[in-house]
């Protein structure tokens, strides 16, 4: 007599423990690599130093970097990795698209256009000020992209939505190359914006980006189940009681809204939105409420990790973050091809 089959709730608590633990364990690894941006750097920083000038106001000179230097640098790192790495998966749920990400797409470089209108045209040359032009920026875009997508017969389809992102992205690097290249002091003061980078930002940043961060986040989490249902595709997940209209409309408001945020306050971090995904996918599978959190918590560990090592691997300079991402995530996501960890 054949061997019953395991019984199906014991396989679902082995996959869910399975995911809680590798959950925990990129929330250690989380926690690892904000001890790391706030120690390590051109001035070498004791954990302990670190911990007392967090814990109990230390005065040396070391808990001064430590407080007004590299806190605000981590938390624009954790929020800005969290902002695109969210941004990237539910782009590519939406599109049913592996390589679909804010810069593909043309959300970024719709930034990029608001940030040299701003400094060309408006006279902006604050961090700060460039955080709302990047902001509607981004949101015009997706607009775009959208309204031209869901234009003629059929709808907003994966393959017209990424259609309609490379049209909008070529249209709008064309504008910025176009401004840069006849404006020379506007060049001069892009170009350190545009590489993408932590370093720099103050707790002002921090205070005008978070509530853009939190209702982006809110809403991409409310379609995780849509986001698993469209997957199978849009007939299948109408069937299953998905208005998959609203899925795509509010998945993509939160994935623009996490996209500007991010971008604005760093700049078009390169790679995040694209390779963590894929790494995420590749741990705890397909399921979006628990793909999510799993993004969320790699994007902040890669960005972070990139950060720390571009500060130390040229002293006393400094690679940008938005450099160092991609030159560790091209590895990441090459190995995954090749193992064939990334999904069909």
């Amino acid at each position: 007599m054949p061997a019953a089959a395991p019984p199906i709730p014991r396989t679902r608590r082995a996959l869910a423990a399975r995911r809680t633990g590798w959950t925990a364990a990129a929330v250690v690894a989380l926690l690892l690599a904000v001890l790391l941006s706030l120690a390590v750097g051109a001035r070498a920083v004791a954990p302990s130093v670190v911990f007392d000038a967090l814990l109990h106001g230390g005065h040396s000179d070391d808990a001064e970097v430590v407080r007004h230097l590299r806190v605000p640098r981590t938390l624009i790192g954790l929020m800005v990795g969290a902002a695109l790495a969210l941004a990237g998966t539910t782009f590519q749920g939406i599109t049913r698209n592996p390589i679909a990400d804010p810069g593909i797409l043309g959300i970024s470089q719709g930034s990029s256009v608001a940030v040299v209108l701003a400094i060309s045209v408006l006279g902006v040359h604050t961090l700060s000020g460039y955080v709302w032009f990047a902001f509607a920026g981004a949101a015009v875009a997706s607009v775009a992209v959208y309204a031209i997508a869901s234009s003629g017969r059929g709808g907003a389809t994966p393959v017209k939505l990424a259609l309609g992102g490379a049209a909008i992205n070529a249209l709008l690097a064309s504008v910025t190359q176009g401004v840069l290249t006849t404006d020379a002091s506007t060049l001069d003061e892009f170009r350190f914006w545009q590489v993408g980078s932590i370093a720099g930002r103050d707790t002002h940043v921090v205070n005008q980006i978070w509530p853009f961060l939190l209702l982006g986040a809110v809403l991409v989490f409310s379609v995780a189940r849509g986001l698993d249902a469209l997957a199978l595709g849009e007939d299948v997940a109408k069937g299953l009681g998905q208005n998959v209209a609203a899925v795509r409309i509010l998945g993509g408001l939160g994935a623009t809204v996490l996209t500007g945020a991010g971008v604005a306050a760093a700049g078009p971090i390169a790679f995040v939105g694209l390779a963590v995904p894929h790494i995420a996918r590749a741990i705890v599978g397909t399921d979006h409420r628990w793909l999510l959190p799993m993004a969320a918590l790699i994007g902040p560990v890669m960005l972070l990790v990139s950060d720390v090592i571009g500060r130390i691997v040229f002293p006393p300079g400094e690679v940008p973050a938005g450099v160092m991402t991609a030159l560790l995530g091209v590895p990441f996501l090459v190995a995954l091809v090749r193992r064939k960890a990334v999904p069909a």
